[in-house]
C-alpha cells in the first residue's frame, strides 16, 4: 500500500512542479554549479520502501511460487548496516547531466506473513508436498534477504532548474528532474528448506526509475541534496544456492527511494571559459 501512495504522491507533485520548472529553466544565465564541464562527486543515505512481489524457486527438489510477498527495508541502525548511495556526475552541457551511482538498498522479505503458496516440493522434511493454498513463511522453510545489499548500479540523465542564487552564487537552492536505469548485483542472503545458505554476489537483472530532487548548494561548491526515485527491479537470476547447485529464484517489484546526499562540484574547464 505504501508504495501506491508514494506513486500518486510523485505524479500530483510532479503535475503541480513541472510547470514552475520550466519557467525557471527560461534563465539566460547558468548558475556555475550547473554548466557545461563541471565534474560532482557525491555520497549519501537511503531508505526504501516496496510493492509486493510473486516470488517463483525452481531447482532440483522443488518448484514453487509464492504470491504477493510482502518485503520491507532493513530496520533503521543509523552507522551500523551500510545503506548507502555513491557516485559521479558530469555536466556535458549547461543544465544537463550524466550520473553514475551505485545504490546500495536492502531487501527483507518478511517473517509469518501468510501467502498464497503455488508448487511443489520433493526435497523430503517436513514442507515436502504439493501445494495450492496459504502458507505461512517461517525461518525453517525461508529467509530471504537482498542485505549486502540490493545494489542497483545504474546510469541517468538529469535535468537542472536554478530556482534561487544570492549575487555572488555562494548561495544557490536548485530542482532536479531525471531517470535511468541499470543492473541489479545483489549479494543474497537464501536459508531455503535444509540447504546451505548461499551469499553470493551475482547479476540477477535490471532496473529502470524516475525521480526529482531539491539540492542546495553553499560557497559554490558543497551541495546537499534532497532526492526521490520511483523505480521498477526485475530479477530473473537470483542466486539461491552455491554455484555448483542448481537452484534459482526471480522476482519483480516496484520501489521508491529516498536519498538524502552531500556531495562536491568542480569545473574541468579553465576560469576565462566560464
Amino acid at each position: 500500500m505504501v508504495i501506491y501512495v508514494e506513486m500518486k504522491r510523485i505524479a500530483v507533485i510532479a503535475i503541480c512542479v513541472l510547470p514552475m520548472l520550466t519557467a525557471f529553466s527560461q534563465q539566460r544565465n547558468v548558475p556555475q554549479n550547473h554548466r557545461k564541464g563541471t565534474i560532482y562527486l557525491f555520497w549519501g543515505w537511503n531508505t526504501t520502501a516496496y510493492g509486493r512481489s510473486n516470488l517463483h524457486f525452481r531447482g532440483e527438489d522443488y518448484d514453487f511460487t509464492l504470491y504477493q510477498v510482502r518485503g520491507q527495508d532493513l530496520p533503521r541502525r543509523p552507522f551500523r548496516e551500510p545503506q548507502n548511495n555513491y557516485g559521479l556526475g558530469y555536466f556535458f552541457r549547461d543544465n544537463w547531466a550524466m550520473r553514475f551511482s551505485v545504490d546500495h538498498m536492502k531487501y527483507v522479505l518478511e517473517q509469518y506473513q501468510i501467502v498464497r503458496m503455488k508448487g511443489s516440493i520433493m526435497r523430503g522434511g517436513p514442507h515436502s508436498g504439493n501445494y495450492d493454498g496459504d502458507k505461512t513463511i517461517t525461518p525453517d522453510f525461508l529467509r530471504f534477504e537482498h542485505t549486502d545489499g540490493l545494489n542497483y548500479i545504474n546510469l541517468e540523465l538529469e535535468k537542472y532548474y536554478s530556482w534561487y542564487r544570492s549575487r555572488n552564487q555562494n548561495l544557490m537552492v536548485s530542482g532536479m528532474l531525471g531517470g535511468g536505469g541499470g543492473v541489479l548485483y545483489p549479494r543474497t542472503d537464501v536459508h531455503l528448506l535444509d540447504y546451505p545458505n548461499s551469499n553470493l554476489y551475482h547479476v540477477a537483472g535490471f532496473g529502470v526509475a524516475l525521480k526529482a530532487a531539491a539540492q542546495l548548494t553553499v560557497f559554490r561548491h558543497v551541495y546537499g541534496k534532497i532526492e526521490n526515485k520511483f523505480g521498477y527491479i526485475h530479477m530473473p537470476s537470483i542466486q539461491v544456492h552455491e554455484l555448483e547447485s542448481a537452484g534459482k529464484a526471480s522476482q519483480s517489484f516496484l520501489f521508491s527511494e529516498m536519498e538524502w546526499i552531500i556531495g562536491v562540484n568542480f569545473s574541468l574547464r579553465s576560469k576565462k571559459n566560464n
